[in-house]
């Protein structure tokens, strides 16, 4: 015999707190607007909804706009040419070149073109990209508050650029709850590739909200979350009686306390219980269809790779998860840029333009709202020598002042560009995007007014957008 002490404590062994903290609650909110949807504040969404689910295609290190999608070619024109005095106004440039006594401006050193019936300009290492730009809204003005990569990297995922905020998926699951039971809300895939800049688990944490809205990391290994699975020599069924002795424990001790908390936790180890039969069958990609492969490219069936990612978070799409999170690192290029950026542009072009064409296909794009973007963008100058020898080697410092993010599907207008910057790429020109105006509109998308989205900790209420944000409403379809 076991005390009820010792029978939660080995219960709680093979479910491990990553699956335990992605739980929704038992019962539907009466208000809810819709009954699918499970665990979310009453009278949410505030409206109704263009987007169901978000995939954010985050790429971590700060890729450059200038060798991407904001064309610039004065750079070339002037490229050695000292950056002008009067954009200094006698301030030390942001990010880590402060110690150059020399700043060439330098431009791209690939070639660009206009694509589709929008003329969007693109580089010539996005070529899959560029075939569908005519489903993408290029915002060009997105500006931030940090410029070192922990605060920027926080600040785009949480808000604030001090750590402890809740990210944005949890603040999505808080709000929204799920559209499936079996499986978190908010999952994360991380690339499997060399790492530049570390990505901490406080990315996607929740914060001072519950922990059950904290997003999940799916790995590309045996076990896609961790201790989720059976103990050596433990058979389902013995779980499954394991658990069901358990509820009639909780269920006394409920008629007793009254106690809402304890409903709450057996349902957390009931969500554990249907993870193992369902992460393992959502996660193996293994039965795509060989032209699904071809699609998404040559990496498509190494795990683990952006390409497989992008496949898994279309499933886990077709699957309503809420909000998914792809981080692909390596854009941190303060030298060989000319090399390193093809090499990363490579590994992402071909999936990030199959994910909307797969989309598209399955009549799901109109209600996923996917998302392209880095912490911030680089600098319109060289950091260092322009060349090595005869090569071009140069690298380009920190930017928060101007950079480039997409957007697609999901209520948002497809085949236009928002925002200017000026001919150096280096401030904005036209119709600024604050990080807080990016998180109201994506919210705006979901059906929340994100005024409205609020949870009181240490006597104030906090929101993802803090005191600030307005919803960009031209890129609303």
């Amino acid at each position: 015999m076991f005390s009820r002490r010792q029978l939660l404590q080995r219960a709680g062994l093979g479910f491990g707190s990553l699956a335990l903290a992605d739980m929704v609650s038992a019962a539907p909110s009466a208000e809810a607007p819709t009954s699918a949807s499970l665990g979310g504040l009453p009278g949410l969404p505030h409206f109704a909804p263009k987007a169901k689910r978000v995939i954010f295609l985050f790429m971590s290190g700060g890729p450059s706009h200038l060798e991407s999608f904001d064309y610039k070619p004065y750079l070339n024109e002037k490229q050695g040419v000292e950056f002008p005095e009067s954009l200094r106004k006698g301030k030390m440039l942001p990010g880590m070149a402060g110690s150059q006594s020399y700043f060439p401006l330098v431009g791209s050193p690939y070639k660009y073109a206009q694509h589709g019936k929008s003329g969007a300009w693109v580089s010539s290492v996005f070529p899959e990209t560029a075939k569908v730009v005519d489903d993408l809204c290029f915002v060009k003005s997105m500006f931030s508050e940090a410029v070192n990569h922990d605060p920027a990297l926080t600040f785009l995922q949480t808000g604030s650029p001090l750590p402890g905020r809740p990210s944005i998926g949890a603040w999505v699951s808080y709000g929204l709850g799920t559209d499936n039971r079996d499986l978190p809300s908010f999952i994360v895939l991380i690339s499997k590739r060399g790492v530049d800049q570390p990505l901490s688990a406080r990315l996607w944490d929740s914060g001072f909200l519950p922990t059950q809205y904290q997003g999940v990391q799916f790995r590309a290994a045996k076990d896609p979350v961790l201790y989720l699975s059976e103990p050596a020599g433990v058979a389902r069924q013995d779980t499954r009686n394991m658990l069901d002795a358990l509820n009639k424990l909780h269920a006394h001790e409920h008629a007793i306390r009254q106690d809402a908390a304890i409903n709450s936790r057996i349902e957390q180890y009931e969500m554990a219980f249907r993870m193992q039969a369902s992460v393992p069958e959502v996660t193996d990609i293994s039965g795509e269809p060989e032209h699904i492969y071809e699609m998404y490219g040559k990496d498509a069936k190494k795990p683990g790779s952006f390409a497989a990612n992008c496949i898994l978070a279309r499933r886990l799409a077709e699957k309503n998860v809420k909000f998914i999170q792809l981080y692909h690192p390596g854009w941190d290029h303060h030298g060989g840029l000319p090399r390193d950026f093809a090499m990363g542009a490579s590994e992402i072009d071909q999936p990030c333009a199959a994910l909307i064409k797969d989309l598209k296909q399955r009549d799901m794009l109109k209600d996923t709202l996917v998302i392209w973007g880095g912490e911030f963008g680089r600098t319109s100058y060289s950091q260092g020598s322009i060349t090595k020898g005869d090569i071009p080697s140069f690298g380009r410092d920190h930017h928060r002042g101007c950079f480039t993010f997409w957007m697609a599907g999901g209520g948002i207008k497809g085949g236009m560009t928002y925002g200017e910057t000026d001919e150096l790429g280096y401030t904005i020109a036209r119709d600024p995007v604050h990080v807080n105006d990016f998180h109201a509109t994506l919210l705006h998308l979901l059906g929340v007014n994100h005024e409205r989205l609020t949870f009181r900790f240490q006597g104030r209420d906090f929101r993802l957008t803090d005191v600030a944000g307005n919803v960009v409403k031209p890129l609303l379809a």
